[in-house]
């Protein structure tokens, strides 16, 4: 009897596990299963790429694809309204996502630049027709801030350049305060520069710098401060401390500061090329031939050509009923008499035509008909923020006048 009991007992024991098992099975089934069609679909679509080389258009880097020409032409066509192709850079990359299993195009993307990309997609397939589908996406990067001084040694291009900081920071550093310092003239050895830039990161990864929030040049006695801000989408830049745009009627030179190899001293001189002597109520920017010459100001361009006082290839520009700047020596004109321009415009290129030793930009500016120094020609501040808006830029600003105060 106790043994047909421990029997049964055994038994049920056994008849447990093995239900037990059984029961788990399937889930344990189910649960690789959609591991595995997780996968799947994952594997469903592959993406290649191809290097729009120089002298490429769209049709070629398609070609490289093997994409037929009835499909690379639709593409281009839907695609027109949002992003032209045409304007494809060398250099540059298109991402083509292709069906694994039926190898067709789903999707090309193309990096307009560093803030949007470009996607078209297959919306509708049909026997006879592709229905494509194209979207600018702006790129979502992670924004770190990364704070650079320094003292000035030499000159500020080769001293940022120096502390590692990238070209492209360095020339929107300078361009920020070039409305008050000229930088072949007023820069001092001793001179401190501090900034708050943007860091952008994309999984992870560093990608590039942004834009620059907030900085301080110390020239000297004189301190400039700048703080980003955005009042509204038709007045956003930098603005001082008070809220005063640094932007100005004039920039403090025609040729970007990175380009200025020394500059040249107002006043009589004597030159013995041409055995003459001269006044000289003028500025001259010595830089290297070819290096663009920009408009100081938005004006009319009333001169464009060759002057025979001397000036060779000359433009000269009416701002308004008061100023008036011309721009002698150069070895390229590129605009027309009656021409509007706006400021910072590339108008021409630096050279040495007429009475000229070598390559240099001979700058003056005229007040009411009569030559002044652009140099000591006061400008009046930029436009202030409306009132309402004050309270909301000193907001913003405070985090940064922490940061630059401390240095």
């Amino acid at each position: 009897m106790r043994k047909n009991i421990l029997i049964i007992f055994f038994l049920f024991i056994f008849l447990g596990i093995f239900f037990y098992v059984s029961c788990k099975k399937p889930n344990e089934n189910t649960h690789v299963n959609v591991q595995n069609s997780s996968v799947l679909e994952e594997e469903k679509e592959y993406t290649k790429n191809f290097t729009i080389d120089p002298g490429d258009i769209f049709s070629i880097v398609m070609g490289k694809a093997d994409v037929p020409t009835s499909t690379w032409q639709s593409i281009f066509a839907s695609s027109k309204n949002v992003y032209d192709f045409s304007s494809i850079r060398a250099g540059n990359k298109i991402y083509f996502t292709y069906d694994k299993k039926s190898q067709e195009l789903m999707q090309i993307m193309y990096p307009i630049n560093d803030l949007e990309e470009l996607y078209v997609k297959k919306n509708i397939s049909t026997s006879t027709l592709d229905i494509w589908l194209a979207e600018k996406i702006k790129i979502n990067y992670d924004i770190k801030q990364k704070i650079y001084s320094g003292e000035i040694s030499t000159f500020l291009y080769q001293d940022a350049l120096n502390l590692g900081i990238e070209e492209g920071t360095v020339l929107e550093f300078a361009e920020i305060f070039e409305y008050a310092i000229d930088y072949a003239y007023d820069i001092r050895i001793g001179d401190t520069f501090q900034f708050v830039v943007e860091e952008r990161y994309r999984d992870g990864k560093y990608v590039m710098p942004g834009r620059i929030l907030a900085g301080k040049f110390i020239n000297a006695s004189t301190t400039y401060i700048a703080y980003y801000f955005e009042e509204s989408d038709d007045n956003k830049g930098y603005f001082d401390e008070k809220g005063r745009a640094l932007q100005k009627m004039f920039l403090r030179a025609p040729v970007a500061f990175k380009y200025i190899t020394s500059g040249f001293t107002t006043g009589q001189r004597y030159i013995s090329a041409f055995n003459i002597s001269t006044g000289h109520r003028a500025i001259d920017y010595a830089a290297s031939s070819g290096t663009p010459i920009r408009a100081v100001g938005d004006g009319t361009i009333t001169f464009a050509g060759w002057s025979s006082a001397g000036y060779g290839n000359l433009t000269s520009i009416r701002h308004n009923a008061t100023y008036s700047t011309n721009y002698a020596h150069q070895s390229k004109i590129i605009v027309k008499r009656g021409q509007r321009v706006k400021q910072g415009q590339v108008i021409g290129y630096v050279g040495s035509t007429g009475l000229s030793t070598g390559p240099h930009l001979h700058y003056e500016m005229v007040k009411n008909g009569v030559k002044i120094n652009p140099l000591r020609e006061l400008m009046p501040p930029g436009n202030p923020l409306k009132q309402e808006n004050m309270e909301k830029f000193f907001s913003v600003i405070q985090p940064f006048k922490e940061i630059l105060d401390k240095q």
